[in-house]
């Protein structure tokens, strides 16, 4: 029976719906070597222990917390850097949604933090503190009410922009980039304003504000939004090709289109903006306001205060970032090309006549969302003096650039581990740099000192957490666990375990997700056809972020090594990746609190624990051994997902739980992901994001299409990407064999909706 999408709060708390049984992506395959397996959404599987006996209900599967003497987090592996981030205003509360840190003018007493979006009502604010590494407090320096800027169901709107005039210190004036809710509901659009002081510059009066330049769009993502001022006194804007993919407007390529471009306009203290007289299009053929044209969505640019270079990260489609040089009347590209390559679905071989290459490109294997930053003119560090430093926002890695402008020629390097999100760079007076990062910190880029020696263990039997003799067997810290609806691994079994230092305890969050105590040790053991393959273990380090490492076996299966790096082979016919130390934050984004499969959602459930053969409720068991630092409660009044691929709960609840385990990680708020998806379990149903939307990515060459069309799979981009093993596939990482039962779930569910909610 179809029906309209129905709310999911009939499941939260019924912990009878964690049904036992099989999943062909979690069993578990040797029962005591395992060390346990689950009913609530892994098998009880140990179909290699001759004649066991069934499991015994019991009201805890553990009796007591096993000591921890060596499965805890190492210490990393040093990165060779020449530059590490330090905490320069340890006292200073987060920021919220951070996208800008500057200095004015010939001030650098003050530092000034752009906060994209304060609150959902549509306030967002500028910030300001002292430069003093004793600051506790950053007060509002511009306040906008309620309403007054649009988030955008992708994410991408709100304040964007921020720039001081060059002459700041005598006509207090400054300039906001934004994007509001038009009148007769349109599209959101952007818009750049000029706002005053009337306090000598201590604040910025929102009611001075006045309109400069308002662009109108068919979309809600793609905004670009930075403004910066400069060598020539211009403001400059980086304005998104008008959102969807494949720019379906063409707007990149056609100079008659203030979107896909860079725009230099001139302004002042008061009046309307010009346009120089050098614009290229300034005589015809094109607005006058554009300065160059083919980019996609330049998320941060900046000038390089020797050289004037304007240097701008590019945002790719599906495959490649990029970062440019942008020249006046140049065309970069876009939607022709996609970095150095023919866009897929363009024309091939695409025409590059007139087309500027970028100075580099990176795939996404590397990471998904490219932020620009500097060249690096500070003194702090002259190793890296003249080179340009950037990063990308999903893999938080930070790189720099040498360039030869003379000869084009480049080469890019990874200097840092990944961290939290990178939304921005900034620059201060004296050309010292820092990183801004979305989770609400300010870091600042520093010299690295002596590295210290390498002590993270090379071999699987040398980290304390497997035998030493027999690194198959988990040493007794690690305490065995099984999601309800586990991730989605190409086929392979899985086991996991939690190792916590002794005396430390897991903190539940609002929202159910675990906040681990440093020296965790998370780990998992891969299997494809009965044989180990992988083995990952997941550290939360001294410094409180988190760090990936991947262990492959050997054929005969005595020994795991570490791997420098990612690689891909082929396994029992099938290609197996084995993921780099960054590309593990693709997923465990910070937004989803880095560990992905234990929260309450997934852990309220039955298991089976084979080391005392009884099969018991895992929150229960865990509070049970002094896991928690408080009491959880009875498991019975906490919430709970479905499996996915058991019949009995409705199509939505199976499906939702689905995506929740496969596709939340990057599709929530703040997450990497782009288009407006929410897919945690417990949001709202009207708040999901995809019925009935426009798909923010491309149609995929379906006609009519939405990201969830009620009723009709064949015109969901959902559905499709599921599917897709091209360019087009979801996830876009770590996975080249479709999951049939997953995808057959999500089609079941869009075949039941007759309605959005």
């Amino acid at each position: 029976m179809r029906s309209a999408w129905i709310p999911l709060s009939f499941v939260v708390g019924l912990a009878a719906f964690a049904a036992c049984g099989d999943d062909d992506t979690t069993n578990n395959p040797d029962g005591p070597d395992g060390g346990a397996s689950s009913s609530g959404g892994s098998s009880s599987g140990d179909a290699s222990v001759d004649a066991a006996p069934p499991p015994t209900p019991a009201p805890f599967g553990l009796d007591t917390r096993p000591a921890n003497a060596t499965c805890v987090a190492k210490d990393r592996p040093p990165t060779g850097a020449d530059i590490q981030l330090t905490d320069p205003f340890p006292g200073l509360p987060n920021f919220t949604k951070p996208v800008l840190f500057l200095q004015a003018p010939g001030d650098k007493t003050k530092n000034y933090v752009v906060e994209q979006v304060y609150t959902a009502d549509g306030s967002a604010k500028v910030k300001v503190f002292a430069n003093d590494a004793a600051v506790t407090t950053a007060t509002d320096f511009l306040s906008l009410p309620a309403g007054y800027v649009k988030y955008g169901g992708a994410g991408e709107g709100g304040l964007l922009g921020f720039a001081f005039h060059p002459q700041w210190a005598t006509n207090r004036t400054a300039f906001i980039a934004y994007t509001f809710d038009p009148p007769g509901g349109k599209p959101m659009a952007t818009r750049i304003s000029r706002v005053k002081s009337n306090d000598n510059g201590a604040t910025l009066d929102p009611s001075t504000i006045e309109e400069i330049l308002t662009i109108e769009k068919s979309f809600e993502n793609h905004n670009g939004g930075h403004i910066a001022f400069g060598p020539d006194g211009n403001l400059y804007l980086g304005m998104g090709d008008g959102g969807s993919g494949n720019d379906p407007e063409n707007n990149a390529q056609n100079p008659s289109s203030l979107q896909g471009k860079f725009l230099r306009i001139t302004v002042g203290a008061s009046g309307p903006y010009t346009t120089p007289a050098d614009n290229p299009y300034k005589g015809g053929g094109g607005l006058p306001e554009v300065y160059a044209i083919g980019l996609r969505n330049p998320w941060r640019f900046s000038f390089d205060r020797v050289t004037g270079d304007l240097w701008a990260g590019d945002v790719g489609q599906g495959q490649y970032e990029e970062i440019d040089v942008i020249k006046r009347g140049g065309n970069y590209g876009w939607k022709v090309r996609e970095g150095f390559h023919c866009r897929p679905g363009g024309p091939d071989p695409c025409p590059s006549a007139g087309l500027i290459d970028p100075v580099v490109e990176y795939d996404h294997s590397l990471g998904l969302a490219v932020t620009g930053g500097y060249v690096y003119r500070g003194s702090a560090i002259p190793q890296i003096v003249g080179k340009y430093l950037f990063a990308d926002y999903s893999s938080a890695r930070v790189f720099t650039i040498d360039y030869d402008p003379g000869t084009g020629a480049a080469s890019r390097r990874e200097l840092l581990p990944p961290g939290p999100p990178v939304s921005s760079f900034g620059e201060d007076n004296d050309g010292e740099m820092y990183v801004v990062q979305y989770n609400g910190k300010i870091r600042k880029v520093a010299l690295a000192g002596t590295p210290p020696p390498d002590t993270f263990p090379k071999k699987l039997s040398q980290t304390g957490c497997f035998e030493a003799g027999d690194p198959k067997k988990p040493v007794a810290a690690l305490v065995p666990f099984g999601p309800v609806s586990p991730l989605w691994s190409d086929g392979a079994d899985k086991l996991r375990w939690i190792a916590l230092p002794d005396g430390k305890t897991i903190t539940v969050k609002a929202d159910g997700d675990f906040d681990f105590p440093i020296g965790t040790v998370l780990a998992k053991e891969f299997r494809i056809g009965g044989k180990r393959i992988e083995t990952r273990l997941f550290m939360r380090h001294a410094d409180g972020e988190w760090g990936g490492y991947s262990y492959e076996w050997n054929d005969a299966e005595t020994e795991a090594d570490l791997l420098p790096a990612g690689k891909t082979k082929t396994i029992a016919g099938q290609k197996w990746t084995y993921p780099d130390r960054a590309q593990c934050f693709a997923c465990h984004s910070e937004p989803a609190g880095r560990s992905l499969g234990p929260e309450v959602l997934q852990l309220n459930s039955e298991f089976v624990y084979t080391s005392t053969n009884r099969i018991s409720n895992q929150m229960a068991t865990l509070d049970h051994i002094g896991f928690f630092d408080k009491p959880i409660g009875d498991p019975k009044a906490l919430p709970t997902m479905v499996d996915p691929l058991k019949a009995g709960p409705s199509a939505e609840a199976r499906a939702r739980s689905y995506l929740h385990a496969n596709c939340s990680g990057c599709h929530q708020p703040t997450g990497p992901g782009r288009g407006p998806a929410d897919f945690r379990f417990q949001t709202a149903a009207k708040d999901v994001g995809v019925c009935n939307a426009d798909p923010t990515e491309g149609d995929l060459g379906i006609a009519g299409a939405k990201l969830f069309a009620p009723g009709d799979p064949t015109k969901s981009v959902m559905s499709r990407r599921m599917r897709a093993l091209d360019a087009a596939r979801m996830p876009p990482l770590g996975s080249s064999v479709v999951h049939g039962p997953g995808a057959d779930v999500i089609d079941a569910w869009i075949t039941a909706t007759t309605a959005c909610p």
